[in-house]
């Protein structure tokens, strides 16, 4: 399945292991990339001591490509770049910031740069800086979200429409019809966020993995945009928010009801009530807990599968 990503990544398949906070650490990462994959390393969910072990980890059980992801909010950024470099990683996937802010110091050190947008208008910004290329995520991804609410069946024609670097489709992408759809759309990949968080190497706590199998169409809700936008499994953490709402909250009262470490509590930690439980749309379509190999093996098989399909089509 060689095409642009492939080649950019030098992986087997185009498929992207997202760098989720709290899910993603070095065993799904080296084990997505051992599976013909890219497996990334969610840097959001560590500080930097603790993604330098989980690197180091990665290194010895994987020979296969793999990167890290950097949502650019965090205070201590800089030290998270320097450790990326120290230990060698060449695949960043940037988010959540300005990408001119780190391009280029990153290419320098011969790093291949994507980022992450929700619009027409980021994915341009990014290719104005330089990235090598663009993640187009949708509204129906789980996690922090773009405001402006597109669903990535429009979004992604709309980039594919106006970019010249290589574009890898995420939001709501959790088997291989979904994948050659998106394809068939104009992405050259896909990234897999909330597959990957019901999977056996998932650093997520066990009883939220279950929660995700068990989510019905309508469980998510994305809530909290005043702060940041983010699609969350409706429980009593949800239902509070919902609350406070009604009586016209101001941006402090929200931030004090969120508090600290909520998403901790709820995806690493297991509190299924009071903690942040992020997913995406498809969880309703997740049915079950694999191997993070079986996950990958069963998209390329449903999407040569899809693609016979698609031949039958008559109109």
């Amino acid at each position: 399945m060689a095409n642009k990503i492939t080649e950019l990544f030098n992986i087997k398949y185009p498929i992207i292991q997202a760098g989720m906070i709290w899910n993603s650490g070095w065993r799904l990462a080296s084990a997505a990339s051992n599976a013909g994959a890219l497996g990334l390393i969610g840097a959001g969910s560590m500080y930097p001591d603790v993604l330098r072990e989980h690197i180091q980890k990665c290194k010895k059980a994987t020979h296969k490509p793999f990167g890290v992801n950097v949502p650019m909010l965090y205070p201590n950024i800089e030290d998270i770049m320097n450790i990326i470099v120290e230990e060698g990683v060449k695949i960043v996937f940037t988010s959540a910031g300005n990408p001119k802010t780190w391009t280029n110091w990153l290419k320098e050190k011969g790093i291949t740069v994507v980022h992450v947008v929700s619009s027409v208008k980021f994915a341009l910004k990014a290719q104005e800086a330089g990235v090598d290329a663009v993640v187009a995520e949708g509204f129906e991804a789980g996690g922090h979200n773009g405001r402006e609410e597109t669903t990535t069946l429009t979004l992604i024609p709309m980039v594919k429409e106006q970019l010249d670097i290589p574009l890898i489709a995420a939001g709501g992408i959790a088997n291989g019809q979904i994948m050659l759809a998106v394809m068939i759309l104009g992405a050259d990949a896909v990234q897999v966020g909330s597959r990957f968080v019901a999977s056996e190497e998932s650093s997520a706590h066990q009883a939220f993995k279950e929660v995700v199998v068990n989510a019905k169409e309508g469980d998510t809700q994305l809530t909290l945009k005043e702060l940041a936008p983010v699609r969350l499994i409706k429980n009593k953490f949800y239902n509070e928010v919902q609350a406070l709402y009604k009586s016209g909250p101001t941006v402090e009262e929200l931030k004090e009801l969120l508090g600290r470490a909520r998403a901790k509590r709820g995806m690493f930690e297991g509190d299924l009530e009071d903690g942040e439980l992020e997913i995406g749309q498809i969880a309703g379509l997740i049915h079950d807990i694999k191997p993070a190999a079986q996950i990958v093996d069963d998209m390329i098989t449903e999407f040569k599968e899809a693609q016979k399909m698609t031949q039958k089509i008559k109109l």
